[in-house]
């Protein structure tokens, strides 16, 4: 018997294939090869047909099915993972309507703005633990203000991962979870945020009906079934946001925990047992996929946008073409400490809320034409997204956080030595690398509402480090390079303000 996940990115789909007893990994794809497209009519805006994610989770589907070579009508359990915060929008039929607006897309921050200003800052706050600020509320406003004529066709709007269940079962339902992703949970209230609704003037009946993250979802229908190459009524038994998947799959489920990621976007992400908010919401708050009324599980998120999507610049803009990373970090490992001077700012990927969602974009500094090489910006490059998550960390540490370790998976940036290594050194903590990744998560995590396994908790109590960086002899020097890295950053923002 077996299951499989899912992890529905904006660069790829990812797949896993997972033994529902014994919880190993079988098999692992992600499609396509090279980034989805991602459109961009505008400077700040962000776009992606969800049509495309649902052709390439096909496509996974049946890749993992033809590599494993096991009998489709095994598997018994469905996982999602999906891109947060993002927008899709369908008509009666279930077709969407326009392109889904996604995660890094920087329309709304005014929209959001006014709409934490107005409402009231401290009810906000308090009631959903966040601004309104960019999230998938305020881009539903965006579409209402802007394009009246499609928001009357609306049937219902969801976020990206229901719309990929919507695909597998027909039935359109969102989770508390991705409520509280796009500000539309009032956690004092235990309901959805009606009052912002309200203030936006968007009809309640748009929003989709509610599931549990663990749980049954609904059934393959015969469509989807012939589509995935699965078995017509296979249960879809768990969902979640990546960043809340990502987490779990690492084992990060209590109190004090903190999980890290680094992808198109880089995250930490700390477990709260309490309701707690960043006053300027440069950090947000989140429920946690194992959260109870009486049992608080709340996820303090800290993202930046311009992490991944730099190094694969870098990559495809200035390194030799077909160069593959592992080269660039072996030509970057050459070059010293701070790159001989050579800093770069990674916010080059729509508004930052760490930076109180202001677009300032990306930053080479003190570019030196007799000096300076292209292993110079691949060490930069890996230094200043180091860089970039101490600085969001810092913020995290005003709120009472303190990393005794971080746990990451074993795929993206932290596959970089240089990286990991400078930010273990800048948090004094050692960083665990665990042998997962958001779509194993999403598997593993499908067997708890089958009664395979009693909770999430039992998942991923056993997960595999693979390896431990500990801060070293550099420390030093890295904290001595940071410190002129944030004070560029200051001057910028300074400039900007």
């Amino acid at each position: 018997m077996y299951l499989i996940g899912f992890d529905i990115g904006s660069s790829s789909i990812k797949g896993a294939l997972v033994h529902a007893e014994t919880l190993e990994t079988l098999e692992q794809v992600q499609s396509p090869n090279q980034e989805m497209e991602m459109i961009a009519l505008q400077e700040g805006w962000a776009e992606q047909d969800p049509e495309l994610w649902w052709t390439h989770v096909c496509q996974v589907s049946n890749d993992l099915i033809k590599l494993s070579g096991i009998d489709s009508n095994k598997i018994k359990g469905i996982g999602i993972s999906y891109q947060m915060h993002g927008l899709v929008l369908v008509d009666e039929k279930k077709e969407p309507l326009r392109p889904s607006i996604i995660w890094c897309d920087s329309r709304a921050v005014d929209i959001g703005e006014k709409a934490f200003n107005a409402i009231g800052k401290n009810y906000c706050l308090a009631n959903y633990l966040n601004s309104p600020g960019n999230f998938t509320a305020s881009k539903l406003k965006w579409v209402k203000e802007n394009e009246a004529g499609l928001f009357n066709s609306i049937y219902k709007f969801m976020l990206p991962g229901d719309y990929i269940a919507m695909k597998m079962t027909s039935q359109i339902k969102t989770t508390i979870t991705g409520l509280s992703e796009g500000i539309l949970w009032n956690y004092k209230e235990h309901k959805a945020a009606i009052k912002l609704l309200n203030h936006y003037d968007i009809p309640q009946q748009l929003l989709p009906n509610l599931c549990d993250s663990i749980a049954h979802q609904g059934s393959l229908t015969a469509l989807a079934a012939k589509d995935l190459g699965l078995k017509e009524g296979t249960p879809l038994t768990y969902r979640a946001g990546d960043q809340a998947n990502n987490a779990m799959a690492l084992g990060v489920l209590n109190p004090g925990e903190v999980a890290a990621t680094g992808g198109t976007s880089g995250v930490v992400y700390a477990v709260l047992d309490k309701y707690m908010y960043d006053e300027a919401s440069r950090i947000n708050s989140f429920v946690h996929v194992n959260h109870e009324e009486q049992r608080k599980r709340l996820g303090l998120l800290l993202c930046i946008n311009g992490v991944g999507c730099q190094y694969a610049w870098i990559k495809n803009q200035i390194a030799a073409e077909g160069i593959p990373y592992h080269e660039m970090e072996t030509k970057a490992d050459q070059v010293s400490i701070g790159a001989e001077g050579l800093r770069i700012l990674p916010f080059g990927n729509g508004a930052e809320r760490m930076l109180n969602n202001r677009q300032i974009g990306a930053h080479i500094i003190n570019l030196q034409f007799n000096t300076h090489r292209k292993a110079h910006l691949y060490r930069a490059a890996l230094e200043g997204i180091a860089f970039a998550f101490y600085y969001g960390i810092k913020i995290l540490q005003t709120l009472g956080l303190n990393i005794e370790v971080l746990k990451v998976g074993n795929d993206n940036l932290f596959q970089s030595k240089i990286f990991t290594t400078t930010l273990s050194n800048l948090i004094n903590a050692p960083i665990e690398i665990i042998q997962t990744n958001g779509a194993i998560g999403a598997a593993k995590a499908a067997s708890v509402a089958l009664g395979l396994h009693p909770n999430i908790e039992a998942v991923f109590s056993k997960n595999k480090v693979l390896a431990n960086t500990k801060p070293n002899d550099d420390r030093a020097a890295h904290k001595a390079v940071y410190q002129i890295w944030e004070k560029d950053l200051a001057l910028i923002l300074n400039k900007k303000s």
